[in-house]
């Protein structure tokens, strides 16, 4: 399966050294609950224990760990059609859509030290159904076969294995096409914001 390459302008944004700290999880707790905070601290363990791991063992650890979350649809979550949640929500709420998944996989392999440009949000049909879902594919090496990380069919598994998806087209969220303005980058200009905000 090919996906197409569509985003080259990098935009640079900095992140915090930590993914996640003491306050906010003490936030999460305050506002969610103890499962909350359960949630936050076995993610903090995942990563400590990730560190020493090849790209790969991350790519699968970090699918499976949020593969664990609920799907909920933007609607019933946020009483929206379309909204992009922060890793910190998502988590913390316990629930979101595919979107949520991708953002929160592309934010925590990158913290991880996979390169942001070997990570695309994909998005994608899905035989069967109508609506519009989104993957994250991993690319090893520039020109090697993506792997999908999706919600739906939880195993990770090469494009070519997954015959159910029809690509539409990828978008490497850190990259502009000519700086044109698209609901894409609007949207990610404000999840950069919630992020930084540490937003619950």
């Amino acid at each position: 399966m090919r996906f197409l390459l569509t985003i080259l302008i990098v935009i640079f944004v900095s992140y915090s050294s930590e993914f996640i700290n003491n306050a906010l999880v003490q936030k999460a707790e305050q506002k969610y609950g103890k499962f909350a905070k359960n949630r936050f601290e076995s993610l903090q363990r995942m990563i400590e224990d990730l560190k020493t791991k090849s790209d790969i063992e991350k790519v699968e650890k970090v699918n499976d760990f949020f593969n664990n979350v609920k799907y909920v649809s933007d609607a019933k979550n946020y009483g929206v059609t379309d909204y992009w949640a922060t890793p910190f929500e998502f988590l913390a709420r316990d629930k979101g859509d595919c979107e949520d998944y991708v953002i929160a996989k592309y934010f925590l392999l990158k913290h991880l030290g996979i390169p942001a440009h070997k990570m695309y949000m994909t998005y994608v049909r899905v035989l069967g159904y109508d609506e519009a879902h989104m993957v994250l594919t991993y690319f090893e090496a520039q020109n090697s076969e993506p792997l999908v990380l999706d919600n739906i069919r939880k195993k990770l598994l090469p494009a070519s294995q997954r015959s159910d998806l029809k690509p539409v087209y990828n978008f490497n969220p850190e990259v502009l096409k000519d700086g044109k303005e698209t609901s894409a980058h609007r949207k990610w200009d404000q999840l950069i914001k919630n992020i930084k905000e540490n937003k619950l």
